[in-house]
Parts: structure tokens; C-alpha cells; sequence
């Protein structure tokens, strides 16, 4: 990756959409080989995925609970049952395994707290749990998608 990629991935990570033209004038190449570039970073899996990103309260998700997770439980069967119902829970938009005192941290947005009520419900029904804790977020101060890519070594 050079100095031009970097460039290519801070551009995109903006507006995903930036028409190749476009995309090629601010990186002051032509239009091919910048399409070449942003396909190798595709390719290369550097670029994962182009996405819309939506206005939670818009779509009446507007409410953000940060839960954290505990279980005495660390078999690989338990992790697997775990792991497959975060997934099938749509309200839960990111889920990590952490080091700690907590077991996990899950991201769920829901419409109110009698729909995180919902969600609890069908995540302790789908596997034993010791501590399910949860914290409503009172105001977002940031929101970013956009990876920082400054430090990045460059060839």
C-alpha cells in the first residue's frame, strides 16, 4: 500500500459512492488506474464491503444499550450456541469477546427499553448466562466508521 491508496481508502471511507472520476482528480491520477487501485483494495480485502449508512432514530432504532456479558461457561460448545445467537439477534449490531472481568460487550439498538426488553428475554433463553448488565447511552459525542489510516506503513 502507498501514499495513493491511503489517500484512495480516506476518500471512500467518506462517500463510499465517490464517482471514479472524482476519486481519480483528488488523487491526481486517470481513471483507470485508479479503478485498478480501489479494485486491488476490493480484492485484497482491504475494502470489505460498501455500505449505506443509516440514520438509527430514522429507522426507529434510535435507543443504544451497551450490555455486558459474564457466563461461568467456556466450553467451545458454549461459545459456538453463544455466538450463533448474537447473530440471529438483529437488534445486536456488535458483539467482542473481551479480557477482564466481563466475558463480552454487546452493541444492541432498539426502538425503546421495552424492545432491549425483548431482546434481553431471547438472549438469556438461548444460553446460560452469570451477569447480563446493561447501560443506556445517553448521548452520542462520536460516531465514526472511518478507520484511521495515517499511521499505515506505506511501501
Amino acid at each position: 500500500m502507498d501514499v495513493i491508496d491511503i489517500k484512495l481508502i480516506e476518500l471512500l471511507q467518506q462517500d463510499a459512492t465517490m464517482p471514479v472520476a472524482e476519486l481519480a482528480q483528488r488523487v491526481n491520477l486517470s481513471q483507470t488506474p485508479c479503478w485498478k487501485r480501489v479494485q486491488r483494495l476490493k480484492e485484497t480485502g482491504v475494502i470489505r464491503a460498501q455500505v449505506a449508512l443509516c440514520d438509527p432514530k430514522k429507522l426507529g432504532v434510535g435507543t443504544t444499550v451497551f450490555v455486558t456479558v459474564r457466563t461461568n461457561q467456556h466450553t467451545e460448545a458454549w461459545a459456538q450456541a453463544f455466538t450463533r445467537a448474537v447473530q440471529d439477534i438483529p437488534q445486536i449490531v456488535e458483539a467482542y469477546r473481551m479480557s477482564g472481568e466481563t466475558d463480552y460487550l454487546l452493541r444492541i439498538v432498539v426502538a425503546d427499553i421495552d424492545d432491549y426488553d425483548r431482546v434481553y428475554k431471547q438472549l438469556i433463553r438461548a444460553v446460560p448466562l452469570s451477569d447480563v448488565s446493561s447501560s443506556f447511552a445517553m448521548e452520542m459525542l462520536k460516531y465514526s466508521t472511518a478507520l484511521p489510516v495515517r499511521n499505515v506503513q506505506t511501501e
